[in-house]
């Protein structure tokens, strides 16, 4: 089986831990407006990689990933399940740690063919880093393009399937930062008994040149970038309704 595939990065040291072989996936259906790889957007493109060359490259720096493994994203790496359901299946055979970084979009609720391959590809998955954009569906849907309903229910899909989760929200000055929403995020991980760190990570408008190299306009034109101190503020507020709820629960 062969996949299509945007890049990949030798020694990734923030997706999951320690250092990484990163596996960026092209394709995806969501539409963010702070997306600073528009360039995987699009189905279809990139290099047709089999799961085997993919794991070539990472035996070449094998002993840097001692502590590390491989982690796929994207785009978004659940729009090609069956490329990561073969790559996690060879991977785990090597005892190598296995991360997904995804949004959840692909998931509905019920017993589809789709989600007998993704309880599937959770056997063979150690940790899933789950990127809630916006914890309000219609908050959700004006920065996606998308609602959120199915991606809270692929939270819980993974509480109940016991898989390790990070938690990642991107901070985006007047549109992800207000502290209502945060409070609710932090709230709804507490419903999350399966939840082992929350990365809150500033926006960045490091993405505006690819947008102009595609002809394509920047959504988030002249929204300035979030500080460090802002996302530390946004992590706190989120972290203090967790804990409330957590205590609120025993």
């Amino acid at each position: 089986m062969a996949g299509f595939v945007h890049s990949t990065e030798s020694f990734g040291t923030v997706d999951g831990p320690g250092v990484r072989f990163v596996i960026f996936l092209q394709g995806c259906p969501m539409r963010c407006q702070y997306c600073h790889n528009p360039d995987t957007w699009k189905m279809n493109a990139g290099s047709l990689r089999s799961a085997e060359s993919l794991l070539r490259e990472y035996r070449r720096n094998k002993a840097f990933y001692a502590k590390g493994g491989i982690t796929v994203t994207g785009g978004e790496a659940l729009m090609q399940i069956d490329f990561v359901l073969e790559l996690f299946t060879l991977a785990k055979k090597e005892q190598i740690h296995t991360c997904l970084d995804t949004s959840g979009i692909t998931y509905r609720p019920g017993n589809t063919p789709y989600n007998e391959k993704l309880d599937a590809l959770m056997e063979v998955t150690d940790l899933v880093m789950l990127d809630i954009k916006h914890i309000d569906a219609e908050g959700h849907k004006a920065l996606t393009g998308h609602d959120n309903a199915g991606i809270l229910a692929f939270a819980r899909y993974l509480a109940e399937k016991q898989v390790p989760v990070w938690i990642r929200h991107v901070v985006v000055p007047g549109i992800t930062d207000d502290p209502g929403q945060l409070a609710r995020l932090g709230a709804f991980m507490a419903s999350l008994p399966n939840v082992k760190a929350l990365d809150v990570l500033p926006y960045h408008v490091m993405g505006v040149s690819k947008y102009r190299e595609l002809d394509l306009p920047y959504p988030l034109e002249g929204v300035p970038a979030a500080t460090q101190t802002q996302a530390k503020e946004a992590k706190q507020a989120i972290l203090t309704a967790y804990w409330k709820q957590k205590r609120s629960q025993n």
